[in-house]
């Protein structure tokens, strides 16, 4: 939970750094520290395209604060990256296949803290899928943010069963899950971050988690052309 807020900060900082501005739509505290899930928007042009890349698993190496033994410990967080469905995009989601819950909003701080049963949880049943706002206003508006949200998880699941599809129509065994790990970020005994898709790696592992994250992204995105 330290690591998914360690995390969480480094891409709004590197948000930050290249002008784009960070929405927080739902925020999860952790038991102790850090927090359990976040979720947040980024408004800026060709963010998703940048972003696309930083998807799976990233795994974290370092001695635990949280360990009085000062034992070396490796963790791990899980990010999905998604684009926000345009206007023109229609997905039809028969009304009866979601079951909307609301609860009083609660998170980081209080201005994340409400008196009202104004946050919304949206639940996709026949996927299983499980949609979340809370900082909006109002209901409404928490409502209209989740269901855009799981609006872009349906496409999503949909384009990667079509691709599913494909790749075994052509004969190519891959393993496309999402649970895949990318990136490590080793604290100690030395310091190193490093891709391991593209094998890029930096040492200075502080400023990458000040948001110096250019490096990696132009290095993915050349390598996916």
């Amino acid at each position: 939970m330290d690591w998914a807020e360690m995390l969480y900060r480094m891409y709004t900082r590197w948000a930050n750094k290249v002008g784009y501005k960070v929405e927080e739509l739902d925020y999860l505290e952790g038991d102790e520290a850090g927090l359990k899930s976040v979720t947040f928007e980024v408004i800026g042009e060709n963010a998703y395209g940048y972003l696309k890349g930083e998807m799976g698993v990233h795994r974290l190496v370092r001695i635990s604060p949280f360990d009085s033994g000062g034992r070396r410990h490796t963790s791990f967080a899980s990010l999905e990256v998604l684009p926000e469905i345009s206007e023109d995009v229609d997905i039809y989601i028969n009304p009866e296949d979601i079951k909307m819950d609301v609860f009083r909003a609660s998170g980081a701080g209080g201005q994340h803290i409400n008196k009202t049963s104004s946050a919304v949880r949206l639940t996709h049943i026949p996927t299983g899928i499980i949609t979340s706002c809370q900082t909006q206003r109002s209901q409404f508006q928490n409502r209209d943010f989740a269901m855009k949200l799981l609006k872009s998880k349906l496409l999503d699941l949909k384009e990667r069963e079509h691709k599913e599809r494909v790749e075994e129509l052509k004969g190519v065994q891959r393993d496309i899950a999402w649970g895949s790990q990318i990136r490590s970020y080793v604290f100690c005994p030395y310091t190193l971050v490093k891709d391991h898709r593209t094998n890029y790696e930096v040492g200075n592992v502080q400023g990458v988690m000040d948001g110096d994250l250019d490096g990696f992204i132009e290095s993915y995105l050349k390598s996916a052309k």
